[in-house]
């Protein structure tokens, strides 16, 4: 299976493997971290949009939302979902804008999907120069040197008379800049079971490094990865939402 294999191949599951995700409150979480460190403007763009459920809930509280994504058909089932954005078919580590953007957004460690360090630093070289003066990029991310590569997340949902079993976890060698994601899908139908697995190359770095990387382009506030309440990192959690604010 292709390394983009899930997310083309298999994008009509996409939102039933994701349904457990609070969506709302992450992009309320994101609106209110721009509320305060932001330059009161109201134009946003998400990278990794997928089908854009992110950009439905940045429109809904008053933006001007588009998205971007590596996949086309995951911006064809985005741009039902949120006809009055525009999408565009892009790779978040070399993009372009028509004009420039307020705030920036990359939700579920989409950021990690910059292949290797060089592009994740032409991806945020690329945020610097879609940015307003005073606007700011909003991304969580994992820390390489936290992850339990023993460690899954899982759960199970019903469509269509099909009864799903999605599983997802980090792997890390614990040397370089490299890890995986690994993901598998089970589809049991009546008594027949298909099963999907895929593996993808994510950039994996510490968070010490991250910040090298950000400090030429931005005032840099690290948060909890915690979307009910705002709570600045305790510097133990390997998980944590960035706030970058354009210099």
């Amino acid at each position: 299976m292709s390394a983009n294999a899930l997310y083309t191949d298999l994008s009509d599951y996409y939102d039933l493997m994701c349904a457990d995700i609070d969506y709302q409150a992450q992009s309320n979480s994101i609106h209110r971290l721009h509320q305060i460190f932001g330059n009161s403007g109201n134009i946003h763009l998400d990278l990794a949009c997928g089908t854009g459920p992110h950009v439905r809930h940045f429109i809904d509280n008053g933006y001007q939302s588009s998205g971007l994504d590596i996949n086309q058909p995951m911006l064809d089932k985005a741009k039902i979902r949120c006809p009055e954005a525009q999408f565009s078919l892009q790779n978040m580590s070399e993009f372009k804008v028509t004009k420039h953007v307020d705030l920036i957004t990359c939700f579920l460690y989409s950021i990690h999907y910059c292949d290797g360090i060089n592009k994740l630093k032409e991806c945020l070289a690329s945020v610097h120069n879609a940015l307003n003066v005073g606007g700011i990029f909003c991304f969580n991310t994992v820390d390489k040197n936290k992850i339990d590569s023993d460690s899954f997340v899982e759960h199970t949902a019903t469509s269509e008379n099909s009864f799903f079993t999605f599983r997802s976890g980090w792997h890390y060698s614990g040397s370089g800049s490299k890890q995986l994601l690994k993901l598998s899908i089970e589809k049991t139908t009546a008594d027949k079971t298909l099963v999907w697995h895929d593996e993808h190359p994510m950039v994996a770095f510490s968070y010490t490094e991250l910040k090298e990387a950000l400090k030429p382009y931005f005032e840099i506030q690290i948060f909890e990865h915690d979307y009910d309440k705002i709570t600045l990192w305790a510097e133990r959690s390997g998980n944590a939402i960035f706030v970058c604010v354009k210099i």
